[in-house]
């Protein structure tokens, strides 16, 4: 899915947060252009939810830039969703009380849409956050965030700590709902399935560096798998993955989503 427009949904140059001593994210450059399903990917402590929240403006950064929607973060937070990686909800409110309050805070709240996911998920209005099922809650946040009816919906490990089928349950809600709205979502997960079923831009993270960023197809089409040891001078990832086209008569094959990321997780090679 891809939208018109040239102004890129997220952009960073040279992006530095330190904690103390500690750096999280370290000289990050990227440009997300509207209109994708991003699948943030890397190890724990590999920089996502730092670079998110740095997005969301709830942190700000060390050094380099930030742009949300190409204006700096939290001066857009109408037109800009979050759904946080504990899926915060309100134990004590109902259903439709979440629903109203989000109605009194969003200026382009969307009361229809906000109906229509709370039926289809086969919510009840009445039921309190608190008795509801984790996967029930992570659905209810994601429908609140959507209904703003954002041009970007930041998603941090939203199902880390679902069971598959609450999983899978939430992601085809994701994928419904940024069809339905025409936004830019970017997930941050370290479940490669679910990045391979619902994603096509990738980025992936590891010490706090992007080691790899682009649609999904074009990273595909530009590494491959040799089948025979890779000849001196081929521009190896990590094992049998390659980057850009072989010599002729070298034995290669097409690589998958998952070998690809797990390449460059284990890779010690330059950012690409």
């Amino acid at each position: 899915m891809v939208t018109s427009g040239t102004t890129p949904a997220l952009a960073t140059e040279g992006l530095t947060r330190r904690y103390g001593r500690r750096v999280a994210l370290a000289d990050c450059t990227l440009r997300i252009p509207p209109g994708r399903v991003v699948g943030l990917v890397g190890p724990n402590g590999a920089g996502k939810s730092t670079l998110l929240q740095l997005a969301c403006g709830l942190l700000a950064p060390t050094s380099g830039k930030v742009s949300v929607l190409g204006a700096r973060p939290g001066t857009r937070l109408a037109r800009v969703g979050f759904v946080a990686q504990d899926t915060p909800v309100y134990a004590a409110l109902s259903v439709a009380d979440h629903l109203r309050l989000g109605a009194r805070l969003n200026p382009a709240w969307d009361a229809a849409f906000a109906a229509r996911r709370v039926a289809a998920l086969g919510l009840d209005p009445r039921q309190r956050a608190g008795r509801l099922s984790g996967g029930q809650r992570a659905q209810l946040a994601l429908t609140v965030a959507a209904a703003k009816r954002p041009e970007l919906l930041i998603l941090d490990e939203p199902v880390a700590a679902l069971d598959p089928l609450a999983r899978e349950g939430f992601l085809r809600t994701l994928v419904e709902s940024v069809a339905e709205l025409g936004a830019t979502a970017v997930l941050s997960s370290h479940l490669l399935s679910d990045v391979e079923r619902v994603c096509d831009h990738l980025v992936v993270l590891t010490g706090g560096r992007v080691r790899l960023a682009g649609d999904v197809t074009a990273l595909l089409d530009a590494h491959h798998r040799a089948t025979a040891p890779p000849p001196p001078g081929a521009d190896v990832v990590h094992g049998a993955i390659v980057r850009g086209p072989l010599p002729a008569g070298t034995g290669a094959g097409p690589v998958q989503l998952e070998e690809l990321v797990l390449a460059y997780l284990r890779g010690e090679g330059d950012p690409r």
